[in-house]
């Protein structure tokens, strides 16, 4: 045990260390990697991590990514972000808490979109940071909001990380996904409750009131809904129809979002041209955080710390409840260093023995799971959220992930209430009609 704090204290050292000098985040999430990989196997560093970069770059399923996060540069870029924003403003605006629920709707919506919760970040962001902070609502709710929300990605089909789980445990990754629709509404509610109490107790809350609507007013805007409705529309259906992959789907986002702006008269070569910069500096900076956390997870594997963590939780002999609970903090600690679908793939050879032998109900363990990796992409100092927070809006990493602490909070509480009642994971993959996987 004691080799196995002296391994995490010499891996947060060498971190701190190379962030603390200016260091980009991916090459020294590298640069810790490296030195693991020196100190505990004999392979060539340098083969293993160029193998290691390349596998991570070049996987087709990270294809939907870039074309997600320009699908979302153009909604930004263009009036559509604007559009979007008027259409939901009105109905959001009388509630407490105001215009910072459309990140929390926004991101709902376009959760069911991408899969991914840097793509659901990146393009919600882009829309709602700007109109938020023309309206003065506190920058701590924009950003808190906006990381935790964010992560309804990892929950919301299509989810990447219940597609490992489900390939993993070999159970259908169609109940998964049905098993994720109702937790991911309920968290969003809850997350939305965070922001109606924040707003009635907080002394900075003092935002430019919105101009009141009647009803009629407020139909009548949501006429600017409609292209986006269309758009998402487009994309959800020709995935959930089965026309198209995710990477296809985001192909059709972006040919959708241009023929949408081309047509209000909001396209012109200008954005075109910003859109798709924009899109190449965000994509290059998640990509190389990407590959570095890919690489650091590699050199994780081989110092054995969490199969060693697993196998610590598996010798105490706990009840079903002491179980989840060791679970939940040993993978909130994993997630400080290793992105979630890592987590589940390193750690599920020894923890699913443990899972069928207390009883516990794999479709629901996997939306637990899921809980608890959401909360690693907003815990310091390897959550991805915050750093692609960090690059949009040019915060220090402490102020982001200080503003984030309520959603992590707000998650833990999730998975209580996935444990009072488990039917909320259990009952629409219980009753729907099941397809081929």
């Amino acid at each position: 045990m004691m080799e196995n704090v002296s391994i995490i204290i010499l891996f947060l050292f060498v971190l701190f260390t190379l962030l603390g000098t200016g260091v980009w985040v991916g090459l020294a999430l590298m640069g810790v990697a490296w030195v693991g990989m020196e100190l505990f196997t004999t392979r060539p560093v340098g083969d293993v991590m160029l193998t290691t970069i390349w596998a991570a770059s070049s996987s087709w399923t990270l294809t939907a990514l870039p074309l997600f996060i320009w699908m979302g540069e153009i909604l930004y870029r263009t009036r559509l972000s604007e559009d979007m924003f008027q259409g939901l403003s009105p109905w959001m605006a009388r509630l407490p808490g105001g215009l910072v629920h459309t990140n929390i709707v926004g991101c709902t919506v376009f959760a069911a979109v991408s899969g991914s919760s840097a793509a659901t970040l990146t393009t919600v962001g882009k829309m709602s940071i700007p109109e938020l902070r023309r309206r003065k609502y506190p920058e701590h709710m924009i950003i808190g909001t906006l990381a935790g929300a964010a992560t309804l990605g990892l929950m919301i089909p299509p989810s990447l990380t219940l597609i490992v789980y489900g390939v993993t445990i070999n159970e259908s990754i169609t109940k998964l996904f049905f098993a994720g629709i109702v937790p991911g509404l309920v968290l969003a509610a809850m997350f939305m409750g965070y922001v109606a109490i924040k707003s009635k107790t907080a002394s900075d809350w003092n935002p430019i009131e919105e101009p009141r609507m009647t009803f009629m007013e407020k139909v009548n805007n949501s006429k600017f809904l409609i292209p986006v409705m269309i758009l998402i529309t487009v994309v959800i259906g020709s995935m959930y129809l089965g026309y198209a992959t995710a990477t296809e789907a985001a192909a059709f986002g972006v040919i959708g979002g241009l023929l949408l702006a081309a047509s209000q008269g909001s396209l012109s070569w200008s954005t075109f041209t910003e859109s798709l910069m924009g899109a190449t500096r965000t994509s290059a900076m998640i990509a190389l955080i990407l590959a570095g956390a890919a690489f650091l997870s590699l050199s994780m594997g081989f110092t054995g710390l969490p199969r060693s963590l697993a196998d610590l939780i598996a010798g105490l002999d706990l009840s079903r409840f002491e179980l989840l609970m060791a679970l939940l903090v040993f993978y909130i600690i994993l997630g400080c260093f290793l992105d979630g679908i890592s987590s589940v793939v390193l750690t599920m050879a020894v923890v699913e023995p443990m899972i069928r032998e207390a009883g516990i109900d794999l479709i629901w363990f996997g939306i637990f799971i899921v809980v608890v990796v959401e909360m690693a992409q907003i815990t310091p100092p390897i959550g991805f959220n915050l750093f692609v927070l960090q690059g949009m809006t040019n915060h220090e990493m402490s102020y982001i992930a200080k503003a984030a602490i309520p959603m992590f909070l707000i998650m833990v509480l999730m998975v209580f209430v996935l444990i009072l009642f488990p039917d909320i994971a259990t009952w629409l993959p219980d009753n729907m009609q099941q397809g081929p996987v």
